[in-house]
């Protein structure tokens, strides 16, 4: 392949047992990471067996594929860790503290339910990146796999991890400061009936905090049903409950929407603009630099430059937000959705991690969310338009919408910007213009979709 065809900005994703997201793939794939995974052991002068993580959010489908997937490990002579449902930041978590050489978490993160994924971690936590998936995907073609397969005694075997989720609950606690504590704090937890149903509400409760649990029934098919996708119903409970915050995980937990005590949303920009103005005051923002996506607003930007510090941006996903922070000594990043990383405590998004560095900010100033928010930046309006189109191809072979896009560009200047990209996991094109009219850049971004769709058509 000369590029990746089944790997997008977030694992392998699609609708449950249609391809590519198929049990037949699943146990090929399988094979494929313990074939690599042997391979790299060799290379750093292991002679062992091969043992390899897998997570999974409450989807339905999430049977289907974790047996295809432990069954096609297996067939290479690897050692499956089954540990049922657990956050994507768990699954990472718990890989490195097993000393597996490889992590699987079976989630399509905020999906629907009739969707799944596969995302793939190292021995080190993070995500696989770009090369070594091409060279699976280049695996799952050829016949390697099928000279490589075992027998007899060297086949491999699986087991639960039956504390897996206490494992985490307890990483969980251990990134809120020691001096702290969440007594006398009402939270309202929504956890989306997906991988965090249980660990969610245990770690703030075994803090110290009085929690309200919403999205905790899974029942196979309610994943996302609430949670970061909804928030309105977890709002409307901190209102109810007198809570001082709500916090809100989507499926796999790997990122979180939070509302303050007036059920106002607090987006990624302004939790990290918090995270990241305190750090500076406390100088452990590494390099002041604060990393974050072409997504986040301007305004991020420049309260974090009126305090000394600088943004640098990259493309859409945290896992470029992480090999941005690991390439550039950084220690702090994150996406306006709410994936956010505290690259001390985690080596991916963690939504119950990022929601307690924020509770330890409002324990520590005294404040309330809300006066703390409105604090942290001074918002650009920003449009946000996403639309399938009839065809797909790259923006820049795309001359009268490439033309469309720099005019826009000169007329902002330096008062706004203009983003124009593919999603990474849906067929639509997404645009996203800043300014200080909005009005007039709804329009603009209207009228940019409807030149791409004309010359896509």
């Amino acid at each position: 392949m000369s590029e990746r065809q089944l790997f997008g900005t977030d694992g392998i994703r699609g609708v449950a047992n249609v391809h590519p997201m198929t049990p037949e793939l699943a146990l090929r794939l399988g094979r494929a990471i313990t074939f690599v995974a042997k391979r790299n052991a060799k290379r750093s002068g292991g002679n062992r067996q091969v043992r390899v993580v897998i997570g999974k959010d409450t989807r339905l489908s999430g049977y289907m594929l974790e047996t295809a997937l432990a069954a096609g490990i297996c067939a290479m002579g690897g050692r499956v860790m089954l540990c049922g449902p657990l956050p994507t930041p768990g699954v990472a978590n718990i890989a490195v503290s097993m000393r597996a050489d490889a992590g699987v978490v079976i989630s399509a993160s905020h999906n629907p339910y009739d969707d799944n994924g596969i995302k793939l971690f190292g021995p080190d936590g993070f995500k696989l990146d770009d090369a070594l998936e091409h060279e699976i995907e280049r695996l799952l073609d050829g016949d390697a796999l099928d000279r490589a397969k075992v027998t007899g005694s060297s086949v491999g075997s699986a087991y639960r991890v039956d504390d897996a989720q206490g494992r985490y609950v307890v990483y969980c606690k251990s990134t809120f400061p020691t001096r702290l504590s969440l007594d006398g704090i009402r939270v309202v937890v929504d956890a989306a009936h997906g991988a965090a149903y249980k660990v969610a509400p245990a770690v703030f409760e075994e803090l110290g905090a009085r929690v309200d649990r919403l999205g905790v029934k899974p029942n196979g098919t309610n994943i996302n049903k609430s949670g970061a996708l909804h928030p309105s119903a977890m709002a409307h409970e901190v209102r109810k409950r007198g809570a001082q915050l709500g916090i809100a995980l989507d499926g796999d937990a790997d990122r979180v929407i939070v509302v303050d005590e007036r059920g106002q949303e607090v987006d990624g920009d302004v939790i990290m603009a918090l995270c990241a103005r305190r750090k500076l005051a406390a100088r452990t923002l590494a390099r002041k630099t604060l990393v974050a996506t072409v997504m986040s607003n301007l305004g991020l930007e420049r309260a974090l430059a009126r305090d000394g510090g600088k943004l640098v941006r990259t493309p859409v996903g945290d896992r470029y937000v992480v090999e941005a922070m690991r390439k550039g000594g950084y220690n702090l990043g994150g996406e306006q959705s709410g994936h956010l990383i505290f690259l001390e405590h985690a080596t991916t998004g963690d939504g119950i991690v990022a929601a307690l560095q924020l509770l330890a900010l409002l324990v520590e100033s005294g404040r309330p969310m809300s006066e703390l928010a409105e604090g942290a930046m001074e918002r650009v309006p920003q449009v946000l338009v996403s639309e399938k189109m009839p065809s797909r191809r790259a923006i820049d072979a795309l001359p009268k919408t490439s033309k469309a896009i720099a005019a826009l560009e000169r007329s902002l200047g330096k008062e706004g910007r203009v983003v124009v990209r593919w999603s990474g996991t849906e067929p639509k094109l997404r645009v996203m213009i800043e300014g200080e009219d909005e009005k007039r850049i709804a329009r603009q971004a209207r009228e940019l979709v409807e030149v791409a769709r004309g010359e896509l058509a």
